[in-house]
């Protein structure tokens, strides 16, 4: 078992469960041709990001990390008509590319793309009082991931869905003092995640065409301030989903 049979069940999920797409099969070649490094979400994944965005019932979707909009494309089109996606990116010729897709697709009256760092962007939202936000995707730099949670807690309400992309590294997420600084941000997420009594997490190893990482997704138990004595966590349902 190895990357050519992963790569292969990927593509029986794709032929049983994604159908074609000509306008995200468009992104992912514009992507390209534009000479984005190839680190979109694999199409079994984008789904799932989407199925989430609509079984919380999500209106407000933050994305820090847009890349080419691939990713972004999936999540807008869960969204109602009245749903917003703001997304992040620090590079503007990146930026750029996702404009296009996005316009393309059909998605741009919900989607609004900030572009710089996302530790810069993340006080404007909450300044502009843009939160509580009912989903977040974080997929940018790893080592930037305990501020990424932070910053999304912070953005968040009791019953927000929050997942993590890219937190196994090929497995080397157990290695302590690896001196990968990805690595290092991915083992960082969890001490977060695991540690924050707000949160109730997991993570899930995954395998295909990208190789093998994994997700992690937390759901907000509560409002609280961070350091306050920790208490037992409220249990707070998914809203239903309008599928």
């Amino acid at each position: 078992m190895g990357q050519k049979k992963w790569s292969k069940v990927d593509a029986y999920v794709v032929e049983k469960l994604v159908p074609p797409d000509a306008v995200l099969e468009e992104a992912l070649a514009a992507n390209a041709a534009a000479g984005l490094p190839a680190i979109d979400v694999s199409p079994p994944q984008g789904k799932l990001l989407n199925l989430l965005v609509r079984m919380c019932g999500a209106k407000r979707v933050l994305e820090i990390g847009t890349l080419g909009g691939y990713s972004t494309i999936w999540m807008a089109r869960a969204l109602p008509a009245d749903g917003r996606l703001v997304t992040l990116e620090f590079e503007p010729r990146h930026a750029a590319v996702a404009k296009a897709n996005i316009e393309r697709a059909g998605v741009a009256d919900r989607v609004d793309i900030r572009i710089g760092r996302a530790l810069d962007n993340l006080p404007r939202l909450a300044s502009e009082g843009l939160g509580p936000f009912d989903f977040v995707f974080i997929d940018a730099d790893k080592p930037g991931n305990p501020q990424y949670l932070d910053w999304a807690l912070r953005l968040s309400r009791p019953g927000t869905v929050i997942v993590l992309d890219n937190v196994i590294r090929d497995g080397t997420v157990v290695e302590s003092g690896s001196g990968d600084a990805n690595v290092e941000g991915a083992r960082a997420a969890f001490d977060f995640l695991g540690s924050d009594s707000r949160l109730a997490a997991t993570a899930l190893q995954t395998v295909g065409s990208k190789g093998y990482d994994g997700f992690a997704i937390a759901i907000v138990n509560r409002a609280q301030t961070k350091g306050a004595a920790p208490a037992a966590p409220e249990q707070v349902p998914i809203r239903s989903a309008y599928l």
